[in-house]
């Protein structure tokens, strides 16, 4: 499958995994600590911001009904209006090309979720390079197509969808111009847990429709992630925030700077770790040989007198016979005169 290129950065097998991190409502409408954010992200060495692009009123109506507020008791926004959540959370749209702006300035790609078409619009003012679809909004063809006819790479995550609801938006995005598609495995629960992540699920994705695919990661640590780049994950994404001691509606499952560093640092180790297929010595094992273990003479022997087990040992280091030949050496007669610590050679016996 191809890779795909973003600014300066490629997407692809043969890359160290693209590290995203998203912003959402972590900001707690401040610009002041949204740009914070955006650079605590830079200097832990994401490649990458997301933002979240909506507003109360292009999510929901203000209703507090049935379902238009959350009941759930294990929900971290129990008790909430789905538009209060959305009124707090939504980054205000006047603060997106700032944002942009500081995430280029600090070397960073800076991209958005849309979550309805006039989002869309917006960010095409503001020539983002990539687009990314919610879980919640993966099955919207509508916004699929509006996304998919800019022309520009998408990232889609596959949260709340079957496999059918996937393959009727991959051909979506497909039909409608989207030519680079990383498909990421998601668990729509916040936080999720490393038991319902199956990350199995990774390499199923790409095999099944073609293209980069990754995990946009709600548990809590690194580790789920780091097993997720073992398994194939071009493409990481993970909440961020300063410090989840200063609340906001999705600190509590975000990583904190010192963490996304580990994220970058132990993602990029796991790539380097996949290698290839291989067996055999390498080049950097060469010098370890010598310590493997070989047939020495334990014991002086004077010549004639026969190889035993108690004057012949496999030890440690390693330039005399393999121990393989140990059966075959003993019994036999030596050469000459050979005294203790001496490597046992062919030419001895």
């Amino acid at each position: 499958m191809q890779d795909i290129k973003i600014g300066n950065i490629t997407i692809g097998e043969g890359h160290k995994p693209f590290i995203i991190a998203e912003m959402s409502g972590n900001h707690n409408q401040s610009l002041e600590r949204a740009i914070e954010i955006v650079q605590a992200a830079a200097t832990a060495g994401a490649h990458a911001i997301k933002l979240q692009t909506y507003t109360a009123d292009t999510m929901t109506i203000p209703s507090g009904d049935g379902l238009f507020s959350i009941h759930d008791e294990q929900s971290l926004w129990k008790g909430k209006k789905l538009y209060d959540l959305y009124q707090e959370a939504c980054t205000p749209w006047d603060w997106h090309k700032t944002l942009f702006q500081k995430a280029n300035e600090f070397g960073m790609i800076a991209f958005s979720s849309p979550f309805d078409e006039t989002a869309v619009d917006f960010l095409e003012t503001l020539n983002v390079p990539i687009y990314k679809i919610a879980s919640f909004e993966n099955t919207d063809w509508a916004l699929l197509k509006k996304v998919a006819a800019t022309g520009k790479p998408v990232i889609m995550s596959t949260g709340l969808a079957t496999l059918a609801d996937i393959d009727e938006s991959v051909r979506i995005l497909r039909s409608n111009g989207c030519k680079d598609l990383v498909l990421l495995k998601c668990t729509s629960t916040y936080p999720a847990s490393p038991e319902n992540s199956n990350l199995k699920t990774i390499p199923y994705l790409k095999e099944i429709f073609l293209c980069q695919a990754g995990l946009s990661d709600h548990t809590m640590g690194t580790g789920v992630s780091i097993a997720a780049v073992a398994l194939g994950a071009t493409v990481i994404e993970k909440h961020f925030t300063l410090c989840r001691a200063d609340g906001g509606v999705d600190s509590a499952f975000s990583l904190e700077p010192k963490e996304l560093s580990d994220l970058v640092i132990e993602t990029g180790r796991a790539f380097l770790a996949l290698g290839k297929v291989q067996t055999g010595i390498q080049e950097a094992e060469q010098k370890s040989l010598r310590f493997k273990r070989s047939l020495y003479v334990v014991k002086d022997i004077r010549k004639g007198e026969l190889f035993n087990k108690e004057n012949v040992r496999a030890i440690r280091p390693g330039d005399g016979l393999p121990p393989k030949y140990f059966e075959q050496v003993l019994g036999k007669a030596a050469k000459e005169n050979i005294k203790a610590g001496t490597a046992l050679s062919w030419d001895l016996i």
